[in-house]
């Protein structure tokens, strides 16, 4: 099913630039002509005789004529909306048949509308739950509508969050809405999106040698800002998309990436991941941390099967 939707989604961006070929093409026809026939090279006839003055137009008819036309009233926020298509035929997949409410005021996203890099685009989820407002925010799903695989991972929480920032970098494979969906303790769920401008992330080559790569695979860092209230882990692997060439042999490296991702503080979990392709190489996250006296452990596990789990002491970081 997913691969038949992948296929038909590039059958689909084929189609749509056929299409706007033969638009462009109507569009410039008429122009063409208009030009020919104001110029009066077409003409065949005898010319024609002057014609018969006139009186002179009234002045307010003239400055009629003479002034530039009013501006167009600009278009509101919801004028400028791009289509959904593809959220539409993708949501049931995600959500199931729950409703979604307005995640405006318990959860923000933050991420550039035009990316600098799509392989790396930088990603931020904010927990902010009003006081007063009994919600508690459990999970946070991070969606890309039209990356091949569109759900990029989801965090999970051991208790419920009313303030709480993760960061991250995904890749992004064409001009698509983001989208941030929160599950409640209640199990509600509600979105916020951002329309988000990069193309190729999911088939951009490897940052990395792949020799390189496998020979620190696995390796991981982890710092702590207790000025800021914050932590950030990395664990070194090629994350692989399964879209990516080798430049050598012309064939696609297969997909390889970390799946799932546990973070503890002594024995309580601070949040777990579980992730597919578009999380970018080198998975990085940044997060809500208060630092105690417990050590901190990062165990991560990827699709073939290899752990790799590291404890780092209670004072480690800035």
């Amino acid at each position: 099913m997913k691969n038949g939707k992948r296929n038909a989604r590039k059958a689909g961006i084929g189609a749509g630039l056929a299409s706007a070929l033969v638009v462009g093409s109507a569009l410039a026809g008429p122009a063409r002509a208009e030009t020919v026939a104001a110029t009066g090279s077409a003409q065949t006839g005898p010319v024609p005789t002057s014609p018969a003055p006139t009186s002179p137009a009234p002045a307010s008819a003239v400055a009629a004529q003479t002034s530039p036309p009013p501006a167009a009233p600009r278009p509101s926020p919801l004028q400028e909306d791009r289509p959904e298509t593809t959220w539409q035929e993708l949501r049931a997949s995600v959500t199931g048949d729950k409703p979604l409410g307005d995640g405006t005021g318990l959860v923000t996203l933050e991420a550039p509308k035009r990316a600098e890099d799509a392989a790396i685009v930088p990603i931020t989820l904010r927990i902010a739950v009003p006081e007063g407002d009994p919600r508690r925010v459990k999970a946070l799903t991070l969606v890309v509508d039209d990356n091949p695989s569109p759900v990029v991972g989801t965090f999970r929480f051991a208790e419920g969050q009313r303030h709480f920032n993760l960061s991250t970098r995904i890749r992004v494979n064409s001009y698509s809405y983001v989208r941030a969906i929160a599950e409640t303790e209640g199990g509600a769920l509600y979105m916020t999106r951002v329309f988000v401008k990069a193309s190729g992330g999911c088939s951009a080559p490897a940052l990395k040698d792949p020799v390189a790569s496998t020979a620190h695979l696995g390796e991981m860092r982890f710092r702590s800002f207790a000025e800021r209230g914050e932590a950030q882990v990395q664990v070194r692997h090629p994350n692989y998309s399964g879209l990516q060439m080798d430049q050598l042999t012309r064939t696609y490296t297969p997909a390889w990436f970390v799946e799932n991702m546990t973070v503890r503080q002594g024995d309580k979990p601070v949040f777990t991941m579980t992730g597919g392709i578009s999380i970018s190489e080198d998975p990085t996250f940044r997060f809500s941390f208060a630092r105690n006296a417990e050590p901190v452990t990062v165990t991560a596990k990827d699709t073939e099967g290899r752990v790799f789990t590291q404890t780092f002491p209670a004072a480690n970081g800035t």
